[in-house]
């Protein structure tokens, strides 16, 4: 053999490099694919007459090398054979023939098959063999091109019709890994008649030999002739073609096809004999190939016989498909025999319910008979029998279904009588509608004669033909307009029994969505792969007697990857073939090593098909772009114009195609090639993706996707490329770079920017929100990769819940996951719920420590599943929850568990719901729970379990020491355990201790909740179960409700309530409790001391007890508090514990049983509080009175419902009296008509408080104590009819009643007789506080009674008349002194005929306060003679007259009446959307007016008449109208008709065109002015003008006017203004811009301001603020202002001016020596301006103010600064805060502030002062002893300046402000007591200090204070007490604030027992604090007590929503939310 290297040249693109050795290696190696790779047919026997192929070729020599060197390989030529012809019988008898003979014969039949048959034969023998290398490249340049074919033939003049048929190559459903996707394929042709000796699975691998059907592609085929031997002494004779089936065929033996030329005289080898061809069949067929049928010459059989042939037929025929190979020389035995079956499991659930049961595994073995009937089981007996296998590609679908074919070929599927098997892939190219018979007998088998008769025995023994169709997923096409297609149709009607009744019908499919065809019923059976044991045995019989065996089952035991990946069958047979390959030449573990991924696993399978050493790079690429384009367009099936014949025979010889014949009708067949997976195709279209220059990387991460595993309802099929993504993750692994590399031709640099661009993508998929199944893809390809760094992205970024539902995982998927969640820190929940799991999947996640919660939901969990589950719990170190519900698990599965459970001590919850387990499985695994000292929750619901197993489980929840609660309710059964974390450590230190002095201790302290709900317990029961409760812990909860325990069973649990020491409550809710056992129940608890509520309803069958802690377990304050919340929460009608309540509803009761309920509660009483509720039962007016006559026998009761027991009015009204017998009443609630009646003490449980336990602070109680001395007494009467007599006989009953009293009363209407009743009996009442008539109808007439009151009764000091429906009069107190009263008559219809009788009845009323009579109907006249009657009515404070529909004219009219009005001090009027109108009066005739006229809509003629009112209007000093609709020119008109004769008068304009009209306009309408102009204020922003006018005018000297005018260059027009202005503004003193805009008019009116500034010489106030100016304009305004010389005050704040505008008007500050007040603050000053201010400040001595606030000025500025403001010894007040000020510039500063004697306030806030500066500021402030306002905050001035500054603070200081100073204790409590005392002191901030641990304290009064900041100073309620006792000492006081501090109740209850005390205080916030709803309650009660405060701020406090809302409901001023919503103040206060 040569070694030499040679090139094959193949076509014109395929060139691959071989060496002679190579090509003799590869030839010598057994095919990966097993058995199915080549085909073992008969060959044909006899002689061959004539060799045409050897004439034809011409060179004889040529001709002979090829004959002589397939001579001495005939296995070869045999392979080939079967390779290219399939369809042809290659008949034994062929091996008597000479070798040579047999060659020519096999040549020929190649030959003649066409050209592309021919060369991709030639090729196949050049690279195969060892062929001379002169011979090879004389047989590739003659015959391995089309033209050497076709010179060859050119002597015949024609060519042979070409063939499709290139049979030798496998099946696409005979490789490894996964499937082709067949339904893709919808396009492909196939064929329906098989034949062929062997034949493999699609979906599985080679673990078993899998004979299967050929198809016979009819397509383009020549005529044939079918020859059969009749017999040896008969001669031949031609028969006519059979009327059914779609060939020609020889009755009682297989057809047998001939091909080639029969033209001439010959022989032709048949089945069995040689069948010689006449010279008249030669002449009939003369000119071309014919086809011919010889037949026996014998008559028709009969029924039966003709049926029992046609049976043996198809039993000889599966035979000959399905037989054993024997297993061929060098081959390891697993290639031919090895079968391992994968795990089978059926589902027991319908196709719409994923759940499902564990069927018995199939154990096939060969050799022997094994009864697999059990696949069958229908669950009915009549009709059509279906069963439908489901399973993942490489799963074993087709294996296990040809599996079933050869085994009834052989006889052990004696069931049936005949077996049919259908490809969807084939049948979905039928086109038309088929019957039965012709899918029996036209695509699979045609009987020899009378197919009638046979199929009538067919369809007659229906219940014995199975009929199994392979890849039901394929048929899931998308339905056309006509419904589905014809081959569905056909299945739909064969399972459904519409055809071929009763016969057994198995498809098999992957999962996803099935059609909808299928039966309801149909069984179904998932594949589920291999588990540990079968992938052993699979190794075992692969390596069989190899002495590779051991090391290869070393190799996957070891690697736990490896081990994953081959749970997969497909991906087990590629891991044993690489192990083959690789481990003779391997030390142990370096094998393994290469196979740690899918892709490596292929990229190996690759190299150990290619040649040893060589690559071929070239071939590789070209199929790997056929496997891609056919990914691309949905083709798994190619024809022979897809690929060329070199790629053809390239795939042969390294097994990559395989090839069929595929037959769609009679006459039509061709051959298919495809790739021997489809895993493999999505493999090499991979490869060339990664590797092809064709491919860029922007194409490339195109195909990086997810595929989810859910199948919508729009798409049936699953996607080709699913694991395409998966192969291009792994090629993008470092490893397969050298791989690509040399794929590529060496060009590295692109591989890696391809595997960078890879990764790219995955890292961006990390990161996304992805499902359950786009995880799972996610992590393989993640996993794939084998990049550390990608693993822990994926893994950190996954949700901490990842939930997997409703997909099937297999345990490669789970193994996935796992690898990658070993790069995840933080733990994970794992949910799986309805997902389809192997059995063995559990192993998967051994040592996955990451796994915190791990839950499982599926019926298809069983006992292998638990084993394997009970494996991995104990490697799982964080697991804390473990769930496994809804599954087949019996005590087998749960034995397991329960002993892997003890191995896991960390676990908190375990879940076995819904696993139908028994009452000794049940008990068996809580005698776990001593072993699990952490579990905090086992869940056993759903398991149903017997009354004496209930009560065992109670015995173990009484015994074990960690069981907090044990609930059963019907279904439902949960353990709660909380272990304590003390008793933990011990407890895994001695897990074998039974009972320590600590556990005992633990057990008699803890208390347990005990639920048995709905279990069906007795009498008998509950003794056991008391006995048993008395031994065990307190108990927190005892729920026995819905049981059978009746009467006796009731008084037994009562009796041994006390006994039992239930902390809270004891349910015994319906069971059967009667009348006579209620009093039974009483008598039993009247001992009870720690009963607190007891609720018995016989109408609703409720029993329930709440009990109270004893004394000595109660809690701590805090904790008390919480529960009082969570109380008030959740149960707001119960009261705190203290009290005791019984209630007895709806039980029956009559007045006859109230002496001996009272007397069984007499014994209650005594022991608490007492809350009766004897509401809806049937006492009536008898057992009213007689209960009257009880109550003071009962004692002081807190309250007794009364309610709907059918009690008369008198009766209701008898009630009353109790006020006067009964102490403890103090409210007395009655509904009539609904019957409610209440009588209750104090309000809603307040007073509770104050006599138990709760609160315990004396602050709350002192407090409380305080209030419930003025609690007042209410009655409340409503929805009854009050007519005259039943008020005069209240009122009777009432009169002796104690105060004080609140009267509610409430109807339908009440009538003025019954209203002047009422009235008149007030003075009987003294003792009333309020009357209230709400939603009470009232007549016109009630306003006029109402008002009467105010005069005739003195003790009325407000009456509220809110509408006709609610009026409420409040009275006096005795003890107060007469005083104003207060009338508000709203919403009551008033007109103006109303109007004098009223104002006479208000003339009355000595001191009338207010008046409302807003929301009535004056309109203008009522309210004209409202404003006349107005001097009669005594009114000293407001009248309120909006919403009286009145237009301008009542507006007019008020200006014209103010004359004869002297007591009005303001009035206002907006008839806009606010239609306001009020007056405000005061006490004595008022000097000076305000009026306020908003949108009143002016018109033109309305001027002339306001004028005349305002010039009339002397005492009217000031006008504002706002948005009145005045033009500037109706404004100019105004202002020039007012005229007075003396006084001031200020005209303040707001309209919407003053910010468009511009200054030189508004100056313009001040000039029309009739008086002398003192003030103009304009704000553009603000569209505002002000003008103060003094009269009389001064009419200025025009010879000076003149004089002014010569100086300004302007135009005429501005010239004319200056002038009027200067005559209108000659005693102008101030001018005011704000927000202006001198840029847009060219300078005009900066130019006007200059003229009109220089003609002003009594200008003292300039201002110009926020406004924008040119650069020209300041410099006009500069040269103006220059001569302004006795200005007092200039401010230009706020502006942003360029440097050139602030030199000009800092160089107009020289020479304002009179200057005293300068404010520039905003303004940016550098060292050049500055200098100009300091030279300006300089001198000027008179300066009192000066701000220059974020200025920038610096440590620099300041020194300059400081040495200017030596001369300003006037100086009151400095800012200069916000300056970036620090340590240096202060030392100068202090160095001048003793110099400044007249120093008011300084501001010098958020700047850079350190403690250092602060103490030399603190010394030098000492001196300035006038000092009032000191703002220091946001410096860090700490401690040691708090020190200095309270060593001497002035004494006149007014306001302290140094929030975040980081001050300490220490000098917060040093300023505390330098303030304390001060005269002066009106606000105080400290807010953002640490004040935690020092006390404020001020001891002495501070009778100014109003405002204390206390925000944030960490102020906790031990120092807030004694703050809260300083606040009285501030009786000025009007905001604290107190928010973001560690306040809680106690400091609640402390500010609650002083707010009544504080008669200024307005605000308190009290933001972020810890107050709970007591202290929200503790505060509400405060204001309830005439507290003047406005809003308290309750917003971040832990009060639960609905509380805040209730009690925002009760008191309006608690604000809880974010923003403040600042209530305004009660009226009438």
């Amino acid at each position: 053999m040569r070694t030499d290297q040679r090139s094959l040249h193949y076509g014109n693109n395929l060139s691959i490099q071989l060496k002679a050795q190579d090509i003799a290696q590869t030839l010598m190696r057994p095919s990966p694919w097993g058995p199915w790779s080549t085909y073992h047919e008969r060959g044909d026997q006899g002689r061959l007459l004539m060799d045409p192929v050897g004439l034809q070729l011409g060179n004889k020599n040529l001709w002979s090398c090829l004959v002589r060197l397939l001579t001495k390989d005939p296995e070869w030529l045999n392979a080939k054979m079967k390779f290219f012809l399939p369809n042809t019988d290659l008949d034994s008898r062929n091996e008597t023939l000479d070798p040579e003979q047999r060659v020519i014969l096999q040549l020929n039949k190649l030959h003649v098959q066409g050209s592309d048959t021919w060369q991709s034969f030639i090729h196949c023998v050049c690279m195969q063999l060892e062929v001379p290398l002169d011979l090879e490249v004389l047989l590739l340049s003659t015959f391995g091109c089309d033209d050497g074919f076709t010179s060859q033939l050119g002597a015949e003049g024609k060519r042979q019709p070409e063939s499709q048929l290139h049979h030798g190559l496998k099946r696409p459903h005979q490789s490894c890994g996964s499937s082709p996707r067949r339904k893709q394929c919808k396009k492909q042709q196939l064929g329906g008649y098989q034949c062929g000796e062997e034949h493999k699975q699609r979906d599985g691998v080679a673990w078993g030999p899998g004979p299967g059907p050929w198809t016979l592609s009819p397509a383009n085929k020549p005529p044939e002739v079918l020859v059969s031997q009749v017999s040896r002494r008969k001669g031949l004779e031609v028969l006519h073609r059979q009327r059914r089936g779609l060939g020609w065929q020889r009755r009682g033996s297989p057809p047998i096809w001939l091909h080639g030329d029969f033209s001439q005289e010959g022989s032709a080898e048949g089945a069995g004999s040689t069948i010689q061809v006449s010279a008249s069949l030669s002449r009939l067929f003369q000119g071309h190939p014919v086809s011919s049928v010889l037949k026996e010459t014998q008559g028709g059989d009969q029924f039966g016989e003709l049926a029992k042939k046609y049976l043996q037929l198809l039993r000889t025929s599966a035979q000959q498909r399905y037989r054993s190979r024997i297993p061929g020389s060098g081959q390891p035995h697993a290639f031919h025999q090895v079968y391992v079956p994968p795990i089978l499991r059926r589902a027991t659930a319908s196709l719409d319910t994923p759940e499902g049961a564990i069927m018995g595994d199939l154990k096939v073995e060969d050799g022997t008979d094994v009864s697999i009937s059990d696949l069958f089981n229908t669950r009915v007996n009549k009709g059509p029998r279906v069963t439908v296998l489901l399973g993942k590609a490489g799963m074993g679908k087709t294996t296990l279904a040809h599996r079933l074919c050869q085994k009834w070929a052989e006889g052990h599927l004696d069931c049936f009588q005949a077996l049919f098997l259908f490809e969807f892939r084939q049948l979905n190219l039928i086109t038309r509608f088929l019957t039965p018979s012709e899918l029996l007998f036209d695509l699979y088998l045609s009987p020899e004669s009378d197919h009638d008769a046979v199929f009538q025995y067919l369809e007659k023994n229906a219940d014995q033909v199975l009929l199994i169709f392979d890849g039901l997923d394929e048929a899931l096409q998308p339905m056309g307009p006509d419904g589905p297609g014809p081959v569905l149709t056909l299945f739909s009607d064969l399972c459904h029994g519409t055809l071929l009744p009763g016969c057994r019908v198995m498809a098999t499919s992957r999962p996803g969505k099935l059609p909808a065809c299928l039966p309801a019923e149909a069984a179904m059976v998932h594949m589920l792969g291999f588990d540990g044991p079968r992938v052993e045995e699979y190794v075992n019989h692969f390596f069989s007697a190899q002495p590779s065996r051991e090391g290869a089952l070393v190799e996957l035991q070891t690697n736990g990857r490896l081990r994953s990946l081959c749970a997969v069958p497909a991906l087990c047979q590629v891991a044993c073939l690489c192990l083959h390959h690789l481990l003779p030449d391997h030390a142990p573990g370096q094998s393994v090593a290469l196979l740690p991924t899918r892709t490596q696993l292929y990229m190996q399978m690759v190299l150990a098909l290619s040649p040893p050493g060589h690559l071929p790079t070239t071939s590789l690429l070209d199929l790997g772009e056929v496997a891609l384009r056919g990914l691309e367009t949905g083709k798994v099936i190619f024809y022979a114009k897809d690929i060329t014949p070199p790629l053809i025979a390239f795939g042969a010889t390294h097994s990559l195609l395989t090839s069929f014949c595929i037959r769609t009708g009679p006459g039509h067949q061709q051959t298919g090639y495809a790739f021997t997976h489809l895993s493999l195709q999505e493999f090499l279209a991979a490869l060339h993706l990664m590797a092809s220059p064709k491919v860029n990387k922007d194409t490339l991460t195109q195909y990086v996707t997810l595929h989810s595993r859910w199948v919508q309802r729009t798409k049936a099929r699953l996607c080709l490329s699913d694991h395409l993504p998966t192969f291009l993750a792994g090629l993008a692994s470092c490893t397969c770079r050298p791989f690509l590399s040399h794929l590529a031709q060496d060009n590295e640099d692109c591989v890696g920017a391809k595997q960078a661009a890879v990764v790219q993508v995955l890292k961006k998929l990390a990161t996304r929100k992805l499902t359950g199944p786009k995880v799972v893809e996610l992590c393989h390809c993640v996993d794939e990769t084998q990049e550390p760094e990608l693993a822990s992205l994926t893994a950190q970024s996954l949700p901490y819940q990842l939930p997997f539902h409703n997909f099937p995982l297999t345990c490669t998927d789970l193994a996935t996951l796992t690898n990658i969640l070993e790069h995840r820190e933080a733990p994970i929940h794992l949910d799986f719920d309805g997902c389809p799991l192997e059995p063995h999947c559990p192993e998967a996640l051994v040592g996955c420590g990451q796994i915190e919660n791990l839950s499982f939901k599926s019926r298809k969990c069983g006992d292998a599943f638990a084993e394997a589950l009970s494996k991995s719990l104990p490697t799982m170190g964080r697991l804390q929850m473990l769930g496994l519900a809804g599954s087949k698990i019996t005590a087998r599965g749960i034995s397991h568990l329960v002993k892997a459970l003890p191995l896991c001590p960390q676990l908190e919850e375990v879940s076995f719901r819904d696993n139908q387990l028994s009452d000794q499985v049940v008990l068996n695994i809580v005698e776990v729970l001593p072993h699990l000292p952490r579990l905090r929750k086992l869940d056993l619901s759903s398991n149903s379990i017997c009354v004496s197993t209930l009560l065992c489980l109670a015995r173990v929840a009484v015994t074990c020491p960690t069981v907090r609660t044990l609930q059963a309710r019907e279904a439902d059964l949960i353990f709660l355990l909380s272990p304590p974390t003390e008793k933990t450590a011990e407890l895994q230190r001695a897990p074998d201790l039974q009972e320590s002095d600590g556990q005992r201790k633990g057990a008699q302290s803890r208390s347990l909740t005990l639920r048995l709900q709905k279990c069906q317990l007795q009498v008998h029961d509950v003794e056991a179960l008391i006995a048993l409760l008395q031994e065990g812990p307190h108990l927190e909860e005892v729920d026995l409700s819905g049981n059978q325990l009746e009467d006796e069973g009731c008084r037994l649990m009562a009796e041994a309530a006390s006994q039992l020491h239930i902390a809270r409550k004891l349910d015994l809710s319906d069971n059967g409790l009667s009348v006579a056992g209620v009093h039974c129940v009483l008598r039993a608890v009247s001992a009870c001391w720690t009963l607190a509520e007891l609720h018995i309803s016989l109408q609703h069958k409720t029993v329930v007890f709440m009990f109270a802690q004893e004394p000595e377990e109660q809690k701590g304050p805090q904790e008390r508090t919480a529960f009082l919340d969570s109380l008030m929460l959740q149960m707001p009608s119960k009261l705190p514990l203290s009290s005791r309540r019984m209630r007895l509803t709806h039980c029956g009761l009559q007045a006859k049983h109230l002496e001996q309920l009272c007397k069984a509660l007499g014994g209650s009483c005594h022991l608490g509080h007492l809350h009766l509720d004897f509401s809806g039962n049937a006492l009536g007016d008898e057992g009213a009175a007689q209960l009257a006559q009880l109550l003071p026998g009962l004692g002081a009761l807190q309250s007794l419902n009364l309610s709907e027991n059918g009690l008369s009015l008198d009766a209701v009204l008898g009630l009353a009296q109790c006020f006067s017998t009964l102490q403890w009443l103090f409210h007395l609630d009655i509904s009539f008509e609904s019957q409610h009646i209440l009588l209750r003490g104090d309000k809603t449980g307040r007073d509770t408080w104050a006599t138990g336990s709760l609160p315990d602070f004396p602050a709350a109680a002192e407090f409380l104590g305080f209030r419930q001395r003025c609690i007042p007494r209410s009655l409340c009467l409503s929805e009854c009819p009050l007519e005259p007599p039943s008020l005069t006989r209240l009122c009777a009953t009432l009169k002796d009643c104690p105060g004080p009293l609140e009267l509610q009363l409430s109807c339908e209407f009440l009538s003025d007789q019954s209203l002047e009743t009422l009235l008149d009996c007030l003075p009987q009442l003294p003792q009333l506080s309020l009357l209230q008539l709400s939603q009470t109808g009232l007549s016109l007439k009630s306003p006029f009674l109402l008002a009467n009151t105010l005069s005739l009764c003195p003790r009325v000091k407000k009456v509220d008349l809110r509408s006709l429906h609610h009026a409420t009069l409040h009275f006096r107190s005795n003890e107060e002194e007469e005083g104003v009263c207060c009338g508000r008559f709203t919403g009551c219809s008033l007109s103006q005929e109303h109007v004098e009788s009223l104002c006479w009845l208000l003339s009355k009323c000595k001191d009338l306060s207010q008046v409302d009579l807003s929301a009535n109907l004056l309109g203008d006249s009522g309210l004209r003679c409202l404003l006349e009657c107005l001097p009669q009515v005594p009114i000293s404070g407001l009248l309120d007259l909006s919403h009286n529909s009145v237009s301008q004219e009542s507006a007019l009219y008020l200006v014209e009446t103010l004359p004869s009005c002297p007591r009005v001090r303001e009035a206002s009027v907006n008839l806009g959307s606010e239609q306001s109108f009020r007056i405000h009066f005061s006490g004595e005739d008022q000097a000076g007016k305000t009026l306020r006229l908003s949108e009143c809509s002016f018109r033109p003629e309305h001027v002339s008449r306001l004028a005349t009112g305002l010039s009339q209007s002397l005492q009217l000093t000031e006008l504002t109208l706002t948005q009145c609709c005045l033009g500037w020119k109706q404004l100019a008109i105004l202002l020039s008709l007012v005229g007075r004769p003396a006084g001031l008068f200020s005209l303040r304009v707001q309209e919407p065109w003053a910010d468009r009209a511009g200054v030189l306009s508004l100056l313009e309408v001040c000039a029309q002015a009739s008086g002398s102009v003192t003030e103009i204020s304009i704000s553009e922003t603000q569209q505002q003008l002000c003008v103060q006018l003094e009269f009389p005018r001064q009419e200025e000297n025009p010879e000076a006017v003149a004089l002014r005018l010569a100086h300004c260059d302007l135009g005429t027009h501005h010239s004319l203004l200056v002038g009027q202005l200067m005559e209108t503004c000659a005693r102008l003193q101030q001018l005011s811009l704000s927000q202006v805009n001198l840029c847009e008019d060219d300078d005009a009116s900066s130019l006007l301001l200059q003229s009109l500034l220089l003609s002003l010489s009594e200008l003292k106030t300039f201002r110009l603020t926020s406004s924008c100016v040119s650069t020209e304009g300041l410099a006009h305004l500069a040269s103006g202002l220059g001569h302004c010389h006795h200005l007092e005050e200039l401010d230009l704040s706020n502006n942003q001016f360029d440097e050139e505008g602030t030199k000009a008007l800092m160089r107009t500050l020289e020479g304002k020596w009179m200057l005293k007040r300068l404010d520039l603050s905003h303004l940016l000053l550098n060292s050049s301006t500055l200098a100009f201010l300091t030279h300006g400040l300089s001198h000027m001595t008179c300066l009192q103010s000066l701000r220059l606030n974020r200025n920038s000025i610096g440590d620099v500025g300041c020194r300059h600064l400081s040495e200017a403001l030596r001369a300003a010894t006037s100086l009151e007040e400095l800012d200069l805060s916000h300056n970036q000020i620090g340590d240096a510039g202060v030392q100068h500063l202090a160095t001048i502030l003793p110099g400044l004697p007249e120093l008011r306030k300084i501001d010098l806030s958020v700047n850079s002062i350190s403690s250092a500066g602060g103490v030399q500021l603190a010394e030098s402030l000492v001196l300035c002893r006038h000092l009032e306002e000191l703002m220091l905050g946001c410096n860090a001035l700490g401690d040691p300046t708090a020190l200095g500054l309270a060593q001497e603070l002035p004494q006149h200081l007014r306001v302290l402000h140094l929030p975040f100073s980081h001050l300490g204790p220490g000098g917060a409590l040093s300023l505390a007591q330098a303030l304390d005392g001060s005269p002066h002191l009106e606000e105080i901030s400290l807010a953002e200090n640490n004040l935690a641990g020092g006390v404020l304290r001020f001891c002495k009064e501070l009778p100014l204070l109003r405002q204390i900041d206390l925000v944030s100073c960490k102020i906790d309620n031990q120092t807030a007490k004694l703050l809260t006792s300083s606040f009285t000492r501030c009786p000025a006081l009007e905001v604290i604030l107190l928010s973001w501090n560690l306040l809680g109740d106690e400091a609640a209850a402390e500010l609650a027992q002083v707010l009544p005390q504080m008669g200024q205080l307005k605000r308190v916030d009290l933001e972020k604090n810890q107050i709970t709803a007591l202290g929200a309650c503790l505060l509400a009660e405060g204001l309830a007590q005439g507290s003047s405060i406005q809003v308290i701020r309750l917003w971040n406090n832990p009060i639960p929503c609905d509380m805040a809302q209730r009690l925002k409901s009760q008191e309006p001023r608690l604000d809880f939310a974010f923003f403040d919503n600042q209530p305004q103040a009660p009226w009438g206060t």
